[in-house]
């Protein structure tokens, strides 16, 4: 029950099996997670169901990370309005070798634990699979009127382009692993978004088939809510693009830039459903950041957690001092890896180098660049004296560019007004 308390103080609970509550009352569980290999990296979108396993994990339970080698062959069909591109065997296992990775900062695999988490990929049993076989064993407990009922496949059998096969058979597969898993892992539970509350229930009713007996469930499920912010976005979908846990993809600056820009109505929520501090810890966080907001004390604590476990103590640290370095314009102190950190923040374009000997006009270089979207832009910039070039102010429109206009021979930081930045690099 400890694990149910902790979801609830936490409102991670969106929907669930009745009776999971007395389920965990009466027994360690052994409980899973899915992840889409599609991408190499995991993203802060998997935060979630992440910190559910290790939450699971430190009350004793059992957690396993199942990795869809074999269905990501198919492609889930939840929350997608097209088909998705099918990866090859190959591509496949590059990605699970990554995601697999990035899920040991989070979980402990000691092998001394009678608790040790688990990465499976369902590859490994899918493939083995004939089609006679599980057509007969599995798909006969399935009706299509059943499967037309769930969500992911109604809202794509309404659209024009329908839904093959190939994607309206994803749930009897993901039913097939819950199941495997309960039988050779003895694993009763299995979590997610609530997009996957169809799919997790056609696994608890396969297994309830298969297994006919005088209890209603033999397996639970619980999902949690989708994360948007304040404004009503996706989590993670701000700007674009989620920012990855992969630290070869994604610098732990950008990262730490992430989670300290977040809104001050959501960074409470974020603290409860992203961090393991606990409720007094989190309660202190908020009466100090209610004392004084301007401080951005509790947007620190969520990235200080989050960024010390994707990147470790020293890019925490390292995140820390390019922060500092680029707010107070110490340009000079930071390094040329920390200078390609910040571009990940924000535009940023190459130039041959030979162009430094050419006399150019500093504002028709920039102009050119689209960092001025016109000639007159340019000017009232410079006259305005808005224009700084590595932390110094420029007003004058004659000034050409200079290999004295570049930190370290090669890299330029442009700041319009107070936000606006771009970086130039020579090559």
């Amino acid at each position: 029950m400890k694990f149910i308390n902790e979801l609830k103080w936490r409102e991670l609970i969106f929907d669930k099996t009745p009776g999971v509550e007395d389920f965990f009352s009466n027994e360690k569980v052994t409980g899973y997670v899915g992840f889409d290999p599609t991408s190499k990296s995991l993203h802060v979108g998997n935060l979630l169901p992440i910190m559910n396993l290790v939450r699971l994990q430190k009350y004793g339970h059992t957690p396993i990370a199942l990795v869809g080698g074999g269905t990501g062959l198919i492609g889930d069909p939840s929350g997608k309005s097209e088909e998705r591109k099918i990866l090859t065997d190959f591509q496949i296992q590059e990605n699970l070798n990554s995601i697999e990775n990035q899920l040991k900062k989070f979980l402990d695999f000691d092998n001394k634990l009678s608790n040790k988490a688990l990465i499976l990929n369902n590859a490994d049993w899918l493939k083995e699979i004939s089609l006679i076989n599980f057509l007969r064993d599995t798909g006969k407990h399935f009706t299509v009127n059943y499967m037309l009922k769930k969500e992911s496949v109604k809202s794509r059998v309404t659209r024009e382009t329908g839904i093959s096969f190939t994607e309206f058979s994803y749930m009897t597969l993901q039913a097939f692993d819950f199941m495997h898993l309960y039988e050779n892992y003895n694993c009763k539970l299995q979590m997610g978004g609530s997009d996957q509350m169809g799919n997790i229930l056609a696994g608890v009713d396969l297994i309830n088939k298969k297994n006919p007996g005088p209890k209603t469930y033999l397996a639970h499920g619980i999902v949690f809510p989708l994360i948007t912010s304040s404004s009503g976005e996706k989590f993670g979908k701000t700007a674009g693009e989620a920012p990855t846990l992969d630290p070869e993809k994604t610098s732990a600056y950008k990262l730490y830039q992430f989670f300290i820009n977040t809104p001050d109505q959501d960074v409470m929520n974020y603290l409860k459903y992203f961090t393991n501090l606990n409720l007094d810890e989190i309660n202190d966080i908020n009466q100090e950041f209610i004392n004084d907001p301007k401080k951005r004390y509790a947007q620190k604590m969520l990235a200080d957690n989050l960024i010390e476990v994707v990147h470790g103590k020293d890019g925490l640290s390292e995140a820390k001092k390019i922060t500092e370095y680029f707010f107070n314009e110490n340009y000079n102190d930071l390094s040329e890896q920390n200078i390609l950190d910040l571009s990940e923040s924000f535009p940023s374009f190459e130039e041959d180098k030979s162009i430094i000997e050419s006399q150019v006009n500093l504002g028709r270089f920039l102009t050119d660049n689209n960092v001025f979207n016109s000639m007159s832009e340019m000017r009232r910039m410079f006259e305005q004296g808005a224009l700084y070039i590595n932390g110094n102010r420029i007003t004058d429109t004659q000034t050409l560019l200079d290999k004295n206009l570049f930190l370290k021979g090669k890299f330029m930081i442009i700041r319009l007004g107070s936000k606006k930045y771009y970086l130039t690099v020579l090559k």
